[in-house]
């Protein structure tokens, strides 16, 4: 009687088996490329907010650069403006200690339209021509003041005086001239400011007329 062979099954070990082992990596490598395609808009997205940042402190450089340009401009019209200035009127507190000789000339010489001193009156006339003259060379002038309105940048007013002739806030009387250097007042004039006569003084002239 003949034995019938039976197929005998072979264990194939773990890890020896090609078709799981393929199986395996494909799983490995569909996990790897997964996590590499989620890396990546991370990735992305940091190096766009590093660019966002990056950005931002250029402009904030550009526009402080371009306020200390501004302030340097603005220092260096100023500057330049103090230079002209100083250049201008650095000699104003000179010719300030000098108007008073000025009026005091001024002075004598009204007082001595009367006397026979014709040698003196003469001398003390040239001195303040000359003295004038010199003043005009250096931008100093007189401010006309008697027969204008009264301007405050120019006059200081003393007092008023009623006055029937004159329209009312005109110099009528210039105590001491003033005069300017240049574009600046280097010293105000003081005058006499007219002033409307009193109500019942009016009606009076009008009565007697």
């Amino acid at each position: 009687m003949n034995d019938v062979k039976q197929p005998v099954e072979v264990e194939t070990p773990l890890g020896e088996d090609p078709q799981a082992d393929i199986a395996v990596e494909k799983m490995e490598d569909s996990e790897k490329e997964a996590g590499k395609k989620g890396r990546k808009p991370r990735a992305l997205k940091k190096i766009k907010e590093k660019l966002k940042k990056k950005e931002a402190e250029a402009k904030e450089h550009y526009d402080r650069l371009l306020r200390v340009s501004a302030e340097f401009e603005n220092f260096k019209k100023r500057s330049e403006r103090q230079a002209a200035d100083f250049r201008k009127f650095a000699s104003e507190e000179v010719f300030k200690e000098l108007l008073p000789i000025v009026d005091n000339l001024g002075r004598a010489l009204d007082a001595s339209e009367d006397s026979d001193c014709k040698v003196i009156i003469e001398g003390v006339n040239m001195t303040l021509k000359q003295l004038r003259l010199g003043f005009e060379k250096f931008g100093v002038v007189p401010i006309e003041a008697l027969g204008n309105p009264f301007d405050p940048r120019f006059h200081e007013a003393v007092m008023k005086q009623e006055s029937s002739t004159q329209p009312s806030n005109i110099v009528i009387e210039e105590l001491q001239k003033g005069y300017m250097i240049k574009d600046r007042l280097l010293r105000p004039s003081m005058v006499v400011v007219s002033a409307p006569p009193a109500s019942g003084k009016a009606d009076l002239k009008s009565d007697e007329n």
